[in-house]
């Protein structure tokens, strides 16, 4: 009977094309996988990889195990998890997505108390604007919004992902206050463009009654990340739409203002994504219980509405 260890390391090398890059994920060492794998082709007779100093390559013999085993093994390591998680607390490698001023801001706090209580778990957090494909690149968690809802994740709504028009009072100190977002377009621009399409999205606002109005952003400033628009509007280069929950603290502290308050753009959602498996890890299952409880209890997706003004 194959170990566990075994076939992990025989599926992780598959998908990936390498024993380091499978050790990574696994946490060990390249060594240890290509040992495992040494140790499975041995018990089954047959050689699984072709290997070259660039690339693992299945076999045919290989290729037709992988197909066996398809999702079997996801079930093995839910239901060991499981049990694990009955008999002793959570721990084990904890690697999550997150934005970096909304994680830094709002999540990295959280961390001291969630450490605390599950010291067993090791937070491996990545701090990056983009959404992660969860299961090819062994995520536990992601937080953000956009993500393709492919088979098997599930999406838990935090907070409303709305953006709001922001400047700084020294900017605005001798221009007049647009009433709506028409007026925005006789300020200076601060846009994003996106990596993914090359293009700049420009936006419509809505108000609470659900009337609809384009906002035509010049575009007198351009850059690629929302923390560059941030800094760009505290050093009072223009107007930039922002989502609420990175605006937050400089709304509060004055270094910004909101223009046309009664306005803001509906961007959908802040969720939490995680793969949806019949039995979650515990380590997954009480990070995801542990933001959602902080969440509620400082109120954030009611501090994060735009449509409040």
């Amino acid at each position: 009977m194959e170990t566990l260890a075994n076939l992990e390391a025989f599926m992780r090398s598959a998908e990936h094309g390498s024993f380091s890059e499978a050790a990574r994920r696994l946490s060990l060492t390249p060594a240890a996988v290509s040992r495992n794998v040494a140790m499975l082709e041995r018990n089954l007779g047959v050689r699984l990889f072709s290997r070259s100093t660039r690339r693992l390559t299945l076999t045919e013999a290989g290729e037709t195990f992988r197909h066996s085993i398809g999702d079997k093994l996801e079930g093995l390591q839910a239901a060991i998890a499981s049990v694990s998680a009955d008999g002793g607390e959570p721990a084990g490698t904890l690697k999550v997505s997150l934005p970096p001023t909304f994680g830094l801001n709002y999540l990295m706090p959280l961390l001291p108390g969630f450490m605390e209580r599950y010291p067993r778990i090791r937070p491996e957090w990545h701090f990056e604007n983009r959404p992660v494909d969860l299961i090819i690149e062994g995520y536990d968690a992601a937080i953000g919004g956009g993500f393709d809802l492919s088979p098997g994740i599930v999406a838990r709504t935090l907070a409303p992902a709305h953006l709001i028009a922001v400047a700084s009072p020294a900017y605005m100190r001798h221009r007049v206050p647009p009433v709506d977002p028409t007026g925005l377009g006789d300020l200076d621009g601060i846009v994003m463009r996106y990596l993914r399409t090359g293009r700049i999205r420009h936006r419509t606002m809505r108000d609470a009654a659900g009337r609809e109005v384009f906002a035509p952003l010049r575009e007198s400033l351009v850059v690629n990340e929302p923390a560059a628009m941030l800094e760009a509007a505290l050093l009072g280069l223009g107007v930039a739409l922002l989502v609420v929950a990175d605006v937050l603290s400089a709304l509060d502290d004055g270094r910004l203002v909101r223009l046309v308050p009664r306005w803001y753009c509906d961007a959908g959602a802040i969720s939490l994504y995680y793969p949806s498996r019949t039995l979650l890890p515990a380590k997954t299952r009480v990070f995801i219980d542990w933001v959602g409880d902080a969440f509620k209890a400082r109120k954030l997706a009611e501090r994060f509405a735009g449509s409040l003004s």
